[in-house]
């Protein structure tokens, strides 16, 4: 049986800025990079003399994976909270694969939920975003395990070679991944760090959920 495991990555903006509209119109594009390739992640989780750090390789993401996933544009991984989504290539959320990382834009919709979205954006409440994954944590051809000792310090790298399938982008009031952007396209701004209990206890419950699939 292989060992997978989803996983949610939290991930963060250098930017939000609003999309210029057609004079008297209110912008409503949203876009940003949901995904950075080739780069550690913020420490996932971390002790007294070690930490866990996250890469998305290259190789991992293709049109290919993204056209043939169910992606759900959401606020804070809520699946009833949907912006837009691509269901196998097709809908209202669009993406493109840079060599960066995956961008991402959508028209959020008249609703409810579309016109919070705008509004923690324009207000810089939202401060980032997130994706959530599949990968097999088992295989170490598709996820690699390093570990180096720094100045007595501990550094465990997990590399994600390979993606199964992606289940959704989301905006985040949290993030943790500096190089990823999320954008009401207009102002930018440098936004802060912050965390939470909560979001510290679900990223140390997945660490040790992928050391458990992984059997490091």
């Amino acid at each position: 049986m292989k060992k997978t495991l989803e996983r949610s990555r939290l991930v963060s903006v250098d930017e939000i800025h609003l999309r210029e509209a057609p004079e008297g119109t209110e912008p409503r594009t949203i876009a940003g990079r949901a995904i950075v390739f080739d780069t550690p992640s913020a420490v996932i989780v971390e002790g007294r003399d070690w930490e866990v750090r996250e890469i998305i390789a290259r190789e991992a993401v293709s049109k290919q994976l993204l056209d043939g996933s169910d992606i759900k544009m959401t606020m804070f991984h809520d699946r009833q909270l949907i912006l837009a989504r691509s269901d196998h290539g097709k809908g209202t959320l669009r993406y493109e694969v840079k060599p960066d990382g995956v961008y991402f834009e959508f028209e959020a919709p008249r609703t409810a939920d579309g016109d919070k979205a705008i509004e923690l954006v324009k207000r810089r409440d939202i401060a980032g975003c997130s994706f959530s994954f599949v990968a097999e944590y088992g295989n170490r051809e598709k996820v690699e395990y390093s570990a180096v000792t720094i100045d007595g310090r501990e550094i465990e790298t997990y590399t994600v070679r390979e993606i199964e399938t992606i289940r959704d982008f989301t905006l985040a009031a949290d993030p943790a991944y500096k190089e990823t952007d999320v954008a009401l396209l207009r102002e930018l701004h440098s936004p802060s760090r912050s965390s939470t209990e909560e979001q510290n206890k679900k990223a140390e419950e997945q660490w040790r959920e992928m050391r458990k699939k992984a059997s490091y």
